[in-house]
This record gives C-alpha cells, structure tokens and sequence, in this order.
C-alpha cells in the first residue's frame, strides 16, 4: 500500500503556542514521537511505502549525535520512507540518513530522497508531491500534495495538505483520526473528491 504525511518535526520543542506551528498537545517530544511512531505503524506495514513530504525533525543538534537520534526513531517506522526535502531538513542530515542507509525486511532500501518534488498517477488524478503548496492553475485532474503549512489549508481544491496538523483531515469519513497517522492512497483521494465537492457547494 501507499501512504502520504508530512512535517512530522520529529524532536520539535516549540509545540505549543505559535501561530506558525499547530498546537500539538503533548508534554515532552518523547511523548509526540512515540505517539506518531505508534499511530504511523498501526497502518503502514514493512513492506509498503510512504511519502514523506518534508520537514521530518526541527532542533535537533547538527551533529552525529543528533542525527543518530533522528535515525533512530526512523529505523521504527515501518516501510519504505521517500521524503521529499523540506526546508527543515538540512543536507547534512539528509547525507547522514543516506550514509547509515536501512533496508526492510524484504531487503528493499529504506529511505529514498527527492530535492523538489514527483508526480504520482494513480485513481485517474496526477499527483504532484512536494513540501511547498503549489499553484496549478486550472486543471481537472491534477492535484499538489503538499505539506509545510501545519494548521492552515490551501484555498483551492487542488491542494490538499497531508501533514499530521492538516485541517484537511475534516474531508474524511469517520471518527477522529489518531495524530501522526499517514494517509493512505484511499484517503487521499476521499479528501481530493470531498473537498472539491465542499468548493462547488461554495459557488
């Protein structure tokens, strides 16, 4: 199976109280870790993969003993990992993370990056995924997967935000969604399909 997330922010101490990151309702970052590695591998199996589109970890110390500790919760995560850079992701810990390379159970390498961004085709929609929210213009079947903007949402139905604070996750049916949880491909398009559905109503 596929699945999409974003701005986990992994090790992230300014949780509460900024109008630039969502209000994530944790005491310590150890809690916030594990709460996302928990809900991450209720879904995601060993050999599936997920996309993760930017921002994993935030004030972390860019040395090798910081990294380590990314990689370390990494290495818990079920699947296949491709991220997608964001702009908290330094080169230097996405060079580490490509050095101490892990594999899954299968034997498939586990971590995969991209610089800018891919398009995946799948449910007859093209995907563009990226960290950064896109302006598509006008197009039936293109859509952005994006990530970066926390607790707001695009105004455009081309754009839907897959991060662990989209308030996007309102389009799915069902109860509340356990934080950190990846989308998986079905979700995606439920909440491309309902939020286009909520902008015609808009007209």
């Amino acid at each position: 199976m596929i699945f999409f997330t974003a701005d986990t922010h992994f090790f992230d101490e300014h949780l509460k109280h900024d109008l630039n990151f969502a209000d994530r309702d944790f005491l310590t970052v150890t809690e916030m870790n594990q709460t996302i590695i928990d809900n991450w591998d209720n879904v995601v199996g060993p050999e599936d993969t997920v996309y993760h589109l930017g921002d994993i970890a935030r004030r972390i110390t860019s040395n090798r003993s910081g990294y380590k500790k990314v990689l370390d919760v990494l290495s818990k995560l079920n699947g296949q990992i491709v991220f997608i850079k964001g702009n908290h992701d330094p080169r230097a810990l996405i060079k580490y993370l490509s050095r101490n390379q892990l594999q899954t159970p299968a034997g498939k390498t586990k971590f995969l990056f991209h610089d800018v961004g891919l398009i995946l085709k799948f449910d007859h929609y093209q995907f563009f995924l990226t960290h950064y929210p896109l302006m598509l213009g006008i197009s039936v079947n293109s859509i952005n997967l994006h990530g970066h903007i926390h607790h707001y949402s695009v105004n455009f139905a081309s754009n839907i935000n897959v991060g662990v604070d989209t308030p996007e996750v309102d389009y799915l049916s069902g109860n509340k969604r356990p934080f950190g949880q990846p989308f998986s491909q079905k979700e995606v398009v439920e909440l491309v399909k309902n939020k286009k559905i909520d902008f015609q109503k808009r007209k």
